[in-house]
């Protein structure tokens, strides 16, 4: 095994040596390389020319398309976004402003039911008012007469104490005159 191990080592080495190296790198092929070179780049770039680089080209303007597109219907919904804000802002004040109205309603209507409780009130004071007034006079009235006839009797037992003979008349104009101040 050994023996054919090296066998074989020296039958590469000889090939090695026989060989004239890389096959790009020989003179010889040259012309045929370069040839085969500019077929290549010719076939590259009619390939890039013809196939490709059109159909990127379409992509590439089918995107701008979007793109322009994406953009005016931005536009076109920020306007009606801009119309749909006032809108909502004049029903927001017209919505205020009714509230306003009805609020100012209700006040006037509050203040006409305050206003005709508060005369109903003042008129009930002022019959209460009146009665009171008129029971008070009653009450003086009555007080001035127990007042003249207390006074009379009192008056007429003084003077009778006193060792005199009171005369009705006269004691009852004495405590009229009296009274009048």
């Amino acid at each position: 095994m050994a023996s054919t191990t090296t066998e074989a080592a020296g039958h590469a080495a000889d090939a090695a040596a026989s060989a004239p190296g890389m096959p790009q790198l020989d003179f010889s092929n040259w012309g045929n390389q370069i040839f085969w070179l500019l077929v290549t780049l010719v076939v590259i770039y009619f390939v890039l020319s013809r196939i490709a680089l059109p159909r990127i080209a379409n992509v590439l303007a089918e995107r701008q398309g979007t793109i322009t597109n994406d953009i005016a219907a931005a536009e076109e919904l920020k306007a009606k976004a801009a119309d749909a804000e006032d809108a909502y802002n004049k029903a927001l004040a017209d919505a205020r402003a009714e509230a306003q109205r009805i609020v100012a309603e209700a006040k006037a209507e509050i203040q006409a039911d305050l206003d005709a409780a508060t005369a109903k009130a003042d008129a009930e004071i002022a019959a209460k008012a009146a009665e009171s007034e008129k029971a008070i006079a009653e009450i003086r009235a009555g007080a001035l007469e127990s007042i003249k006839e207390v006074a009379t009797d009192t008056a007429t037992e003084i003077v009778t104490a006193m060792g005199g003979k009171a005369d009705d008349k006269a004691v009852a104009g004495a405590i009229t005159t009296r009274m009048k101040g």
